[in-house]
């Protein structure tokens, strides 16, 4: 079964300290992130990964100063084409952009998918406290749609005021797990996709195409609430249901069970969903393998691996 795998993660090694969050590693991935060679292939060879769409590790571009925001953009995505240009057959990678000056990211996103060879932009959740659906990202979004290539929408961490309200008052490292993987940047991500259809920005950009990973960062099981709680704002457009199922794709990244893929199949459908394996925070053969052994169908289980992924990044 050919796999290709949409959400795995680096870091340029030069370019550590102008992305990586917080001091220390305590979870010990660091050297994966900053490895783009031997090491990560063996990985996906064992693993059964043909190929990896690679992407700037959250919080990426979206929340350094404005100032740095387009050298560190244009710096990052050389660094990816080098990685890419060394092993063609196995790697391609997504464009990381200064949203913090949308002028500055129209241009880095033309250069970095016509220039540089990418297949889609990265965008790690929100600039400073600002969702897409702000109007000052109309243009950008306008970009990127006429070079038609998706955006995959990552979470990223949440402002301090957030953080504070919400994932606060407890032990620090419990905390820091709900603010982020084990509840937080599911909910936030879901919300930001939400707010963009909730607010007409498909409807300004008909030919936009996001990806969200997490098996659907909780829209698949909350989709149908969240339409109905909405569908008297648009009485005469599309549903917001039906508004997120035609723009939004997703993929497995980090879920590894039965039920989340079969409530995600029944709401978004096979061909709406990728594979991912959230390299190197999630295991690339554990991801594999559960595809491998899903109770689906062999046409779904293609769509998934890597036929759905050929047709929208156009690999």
């Amino acid at each position: 079964m050919t796999l290709i795998a949409l959400e795995e993660h680096l870091i340029p090694a030069d370019l550590v300290d102008q992305i990586w969050p917080t001091p220390g590693d305590q979870r010990g991935v660091l050297p994966k992130l900053t490895e783009v060679g031997e090491q990560r292939l063996r990985v996906m060879d064992d693993a059964g990964i043909d190929m990896q769409i690679l992407s700037v590790t959250a919080p990426g571009t979206q929340q350094v100063d404005t100032e740095h925001a387009a050298d560190l953009s244009r710096a990052l995505n050389d660094r990816c084409a080098e990685f890419v240009r060394a092993h063609p057959d196995r790697f391609n990678a997504l464009a990381s952009l200064p949203t913090q000056d949308p002028a500055a990211a129209i241009i880095e996103a033309k250069r970095a998918i016509t220039e540089l060879g990418m297949c889609g932009v990265v965008i790690n959740g929100h600039t400073h406290g600002k969702f897409l659906d702000a109007p000052e990202f109309d243009e950008m979004l306008s970009a990127i749609e006429e070079l038609e290539v998706p955006v995959y929408l990552h979470p990223t961490y949440p402002p301090a005021q957030v953080a504070e309200v919400y994932f606060g008052g407890l032990e620090s490292q419990v905390g820091a797990a709900l603010a982020t993987a084990a509840w937080g940047w599911h909910a936030e991500t879901g919300l930001h996709v939400l707010r963009m259809a909730a607010s007409g920005v498909f409807d300004r950009h008909p030919a936009l195409q996001i990806v969200v990973g997490h098996m659907g960062e909780n829209l698949p099981f909350s989709l149908m609430r969240a339409d109905a709680a909405l569908s008297g704002f648009n009485p005469d457009g599309p549903s917001v249901a039906d508004t997120v199922r035609a723009h939004v794709h997703i993929t497995i990244s980090g879920y590894t069970t039965t039920p989340p893929l079969l409530c995600a199949l029944q709401v978004f459908g096979a061909d709406r969903i990728m594979f991912a394996a959230d390299y190197p925070y999630g295991d690339a053969s554990t991801h594999a393998k559960f595809l491998a052994q899903a109770p689906i169908s062999p046409t779904d289980r293609e769509k998934i691996a890597h036929r759905n992924a050929r047709q929208l990044f156009r690999l």
